[in-house]
Order: C-alpha cells, then sequence, then structure tokens
C-alpha cells in the first residue's frame, strides 16, 4: 500500500513537473513565438513576418522629440487688437517631432536641386515642376524701400545659407514636407539594406528613369523606380521574405509635415521647463521665462531673445549697443533655444501651420490633438484592381496669384476624395472635406440642408472667388469676382500663421497669436518649419512604464 502510494505520488509530480515546464516554457517564450497561436514569427519556413526587435521610432533628421501633454491653448493675456480670435481651451497634444530650427536657405536649395536633376526644366513637360516650387524673391521689394540686394541674394548667395528660407507659401511648404518624406525614406531603405548602396543617386545622375514614392513603394513596390526596382533591390534581396519593407518592417517613417496650429503653439510655449500652476494655466507670455525680451540672467543680461522690430524705424537697436545682431532676418541658432531645445519660436520669421483659420472656436471643440483642416482622401483603384499609380502623369493646378504648382508628380499615387461608401453609418466623420466642420457659418447647422437657399448668399465665410486659368499658348486669364455681397477674406484655402517676425513688434512674439493669410500668397517674414508624429510610446524614457508596473 505504502509503495502504491510513492508511485501514485511521483507520477503526479512527474506529470505536475512537465505541465509546469510547459507552461513555463510558454510564459517565458521567445518574443518571435505568437503568444496568440504558438506559431513561430520571422520564421525561415514563411509565415507572418514582423519586425519584433523594433524598439521605439528614432529621431528624424534634423528634429527634436516634443513630449505630449495638456496646457491650455489661446490667449489669456491683454487683447489689444481686439481679434477675439483666441479663445483659451484646454488641449492635449500627442508626441511628436519638430524641426530644430526654420527651414533653411540651403535646406530648400537641396529640393530644388533634386528638382531641377530628376525634372529638368528644360522638359516642357516638367518646366512647371520647377518653376512651381520656387520662392518668390520679389517678395522683398518695396516701392519706397531699397531692398534689391536681398532680392538678388538672400535665397542663394552662401551668406544666407542658414538664414530662414521666405517668399514660400503655403502650398509649396506642404510639397517641400511631402518631398522630404520621400527623401528621408528612401535613405533609411537604403541603411537597412531594402535599396542598394547609392540607389537615390543613380536617379539623380539619370541612371535610372522614375523615382521613389513612400505611399507607392508601400502600396505597389514594382512600380517605384519606373518599375526598375528590381535592379535597385539591397542585401535584403537574398532573403525572398523581405525583398520590400513593410510598414510592419519598422522601417518606414511617418510623414514629414507642418504642424498644427495646436502643435505649434504647444511646442513654443515649451511648458516642459516649468512647472509653475500661472505657466500650467496657460499665463506664460514668451518661449522664454519671464514678461520681457531682455535677458535677466547674470550672463547675457540686457540682450534681447529674439529677432524683432523693437520701435518704429528700429530692427535691431543701436549699432553695438542693445543690438539684437539682425536688421532682416538672422542666422538660424543665433538666440537661445526655448525649453524643448526649439530655436526661434519667436521672432526672425512668423511660420506656417497646417490649419484652416477661422476666427472662432467652436465651444464643441475636440479637446484632443485639435486640428481644422481635415480632407479624407483614399487611394485611387485601378481596373487591375491595384492602387493607381501616376506614370506619366503630372496634375497641376494654377493658384489664384496665375502661379502653377504640381499637384501630384510621376510615380505617386493618385488620392481621391472618400465617398458615401467610406462614410455611411458612421458617427465620427460624414463627409470627404471637413474644413468647414462647426465653423459657425448656418451651414453647419445640423439640418441646414432643410432650409438652405443655394441662391441666398447667406455663408459667413465668402471671400471673393477669382478664377484664374491658362490657355492653350499660356496666357493667364483672370476673372475677377465683382459681387457685391462678399462679406469676409476668410474661406477655405486660408491658412494660420503664427510666432512674430523680424517684422513685428514684440506683442505678435506670444505663442498665443495667431493671424491668416492665403495659402498661395508669400511674405518676407513668413517661413516655416515641419514635424512629425510619434508613434508608439508617449514617452522616449520607457522608465515611467516600468516603474508603473513595478508599484502595481
Amino acid at each position: 500500500m505504502k509503495k502504491h502510494f510513492i508511485k501514485v505520488v511521483l507520477s503526479c509530480a512527474i506529470i505536475a513537473g512537465s505541465f509546469s515546464s510547459c507552461k513555463n516554457s510558454s510564459s517565458s517564450s521567445s518574443k518571435n513565438v505568437s503568444r496568440a497561436t504558438g506559431w513561430k514569427i520571422n520564421a525561415k519556413e514563411g509565415g507572418f513576418q514582423y519586425n519584433s526587435d523594433f524598439k521605439e521610432q528614432e529621431t528624424p533628421p534634423g528634429t527634436v522629440f516634443i513630449e505630449g501633454g495638456t496646457f491650455t491653448k489661446g490667449k489669456v493675456q491683454d487683447d489689444i487688437m481686439h481679434d477675439w480670435n483666441n479663445t483659451p481651451t484646454q488641449q492635449h497634444v500627442q508626441s511628436f517631432y519638430m524641426d530644430e530650427t526654420e527651414v533653411t536657405n540651403v535646406m530648400y536649395l537641396e529640393y530644388l536641386d533634386y528638382l531641377k536633376a530628376v525634372y529638368p526644366p528644360e522638359n516642357p513637360n516638367y518646366r512647371n515642376i520647377y518653376n512651381g516650387a520656387l520662392p518668390d524673391t520679389l517678395v522683398w521689394r518695396n516701392r519706397l524701400g531699397f531692398n534689391e540686394t536681398m532680392t538678388n541674394n538672400y535665397l542663394r548667395h552662401p551668406a544666407y545659407a542658414e538664414y530662414p528660407v521666405v517668399g514660400v507659401n503655403w502650398v509649396q511648404a506642404s510639397q517641400y514636407a511631402e518631398w522630404r518624406t520621400d527623401r528621408v525614406n528612401e535613405a533609411m531603405l537604403e541603411r537597412e539594406g531594402y535599396l542598394a548602396q547609392d540607389a537615390k543617386y543613380q536617379v539623380l545622375n539619370g541612371e535610372i528613369g522614375g523615382t521613389f514614392s513612400t505611399e507607392a513603394y508601400l502600396n505597389n513596390p514594382e512600380s517605384v523606380y519606373g518599375g526598375q526596382i528590381d535592379s535597385l533591390q539591397g542585401k535584403q534581396k537574398r532573403d525572398s521574405i523581405n525583398t520590400f519593407a513593410k510598414r510592419s518592417s519598422g522601417v518606414i517613417m511617418p510623414e514629414y509635415r507642418l504642424p498644427t496650429e495646436t502643435e505649434w503653439e504647444y511646442a513654443a510655449q515649451a511648458l516642459i521647463g516649468s512647472r509653475e500652476y500661472n505657466n500650467y494655466r496657460g499665463r506664460k507670455k514668451y518661449p522664454w521665462e519671464g514678461d520681457y525680451t531682455r535677458n535677466g540672467q547674470r550672463v547675457g543680461r540686457g540682450d534681447q531673445l529674439a529677432n524683432f522690430k523693437q520701435a518704429k524705424g528700429d530692427y535691431g537697436g543701436i549699432a553695438g549697443w542693445s543690438d539684437d545682431g539682425a536688421d532682416i532676418t538672422a542666422e538660424v541658432k543665433s538666440y537661445k533655444p526655448n525649453d524643448f531645445g526649439l530655436y526661434d519660436m519667436a521672432g526672425n520669421v512668423s511660420e506656417w501651420v497646417a490649419d484652416v483659420y477661422r476666427p472662432i472656436v467652436d465651444d464643441e471643440i475636440s479637446d484632443f490633438n485639435y486640428y481644422r483642416g481635415n480632407i479624407f482622401l483614399k487611394k485611387a483603384i485601378g481596373e487591375d484592381g491595384k492602387v493607381k499609380v501616376l506614370r506619366d502623369e503630372i496634375k497641376y493646378d494654377t493658384l489664384p496669384n496665375g502661379k502653377i504648382v504640381a499637384i501630384n508628380l510621376p510615380g505617386e499615387i493618385e488620392m481621391v476624395p472618400v465617398t458615401e461608401e467610406e462614410t455611411y453609418l458612421r458617427t465620427n466623420f460624414d463627409s470627404s472635406d471637413n474644413r468647414g466642420y462647426r465653423d459657425g457659418d448656418p451651414g453647419s447647422s445640423r439640418f441646414f440642408e432643410r432650409f438652405s437657399d443655394e441662391s441666398d448668399n447667406r455663408k459667413m465665410y465668402d471671400s471673393p472667388k477669382h478664377k484664374v486659368e491658362r490657355d492653350s499658348t499660356g496666357k493667364l486669364i483672370r476673372q475677377y469676382d465683382t459681387s457685391n455681397y462678399r462679406t469676409s477674406l476668410i474661406n477655405d484655402e486660408v491658412r494660420v500663421y503664427k510666432g512674430g517676425s523680424w517684422r513685428d513688434r514684440a506683442f505678435w512674439l506670444d505663442p498665443a497669436q495667431r493671424r491668416y493669410l492665403p495659402q498661395y500668397m508669400a511674405t518676407d517674414d513668413i517661413g516655416f518649419r515641419c514635424a512629425m508624429s510619434r508613434v508608439g510610446s508617449k514617452s522616449k524614457s520607457k522608465n515611467k512604464t516600468i516603474r508603473h508596473k513595478k508599484a502595481k
């Protein structure tokens, strides 16, 4: 009886041990074994492929990390202009990356040089690609001022290489960001072995036709480089499973873009450097601490902290004393950065942001990543069932000022508005174009279609609609809107710009201040910088998450 009992106990122990071993093996399984199915991930035999070694998004070239958080967006100081267009609201911003400085002349010249090499303006089909991207250097001219030196030299002379580019309109700035996305991802794929070494230079040198588009690569990689990508494959081609990178590979970066107004204002305030109650409630007047524009610290006491117009006829102070070091724009990084490490978030040049301008803030405004300007698009599908890649097609648009810009370049995917099929029974959006959603216009009313009268021009934002076209000979045809019923200069093509410039008084240095300009216009005091969304964790340091887990 005793022996039998011992055998039973031993048998149970062996079985329990085996079960425990299996359980432990499962719980401590490799990251390359699925916790859902137990199947292998990234197996040589095939199956599910995923970048299980991905740590976190790396900082994109030229940018700094902006950890998201909450802040009071809008004006809480005195509104001496009586615009009342920046009602304070509590907002939360997701983490993102932003350019350390404004885009400089030399950075933009790299873009122009690329367009000129890949799409030679001598070719009639390509002429307007390069010409449409050129900054307007005539913005420096003044009827009663001698500024021809800047007109002729500011963009291209090496003395101004690290000065912020100006004369760029909102449309051009957005297109620069798209181009930059493709060039950075092209370099990333080359670095990771998905493209051959120096493949990007073969396009520049004309050794291969076509170019690289991030979205085309992700959706139809065989179409990239004019269908010649096989000859440009890198070492990854040896592994037939990983011939092309995917989003799941973790190699492709999100797109560069213009920052939203909310992101820009949050980054400019840089509350991360201060935990004072007044600053948290939105009472920080400038991107730096304090209520004055001069340095109050022992080192550099009395120096101006930004490049701005100090008084009428005073753009920099008396030479050799109280001088801010600039009369027009200044070289980037001439002044101290804010607590996020961003330079010139006040002064130097004002900056385009992504948002469409509206003078009101809705009471039911989104308090998470607020942005006005969404136009939801989808990829066009061709007759073969694949996404439609524009081979030799180039789509142009004539702006109201007569400038022709390329909307789609060869090799890019054609995008079209979403239809009722995508919006049917949705609660979060019901149309493709949402620029005018809940903007105070009668058309924003829920049942407006029941009582609207199209012949009755009862629109709040009804700026003049001038029509500009070019005929077959290239002659410009202008048709001016002579309606007597226009009551506003605001429409869906008017964009916000932020921050004071070298032409502005100190009032405009407040990050909450906002102004607007048609997206096709450019000036000598508006530049831009790019942003990129962060994917994954809110903080670059995952120690916070680990601490929370240990606390539990």
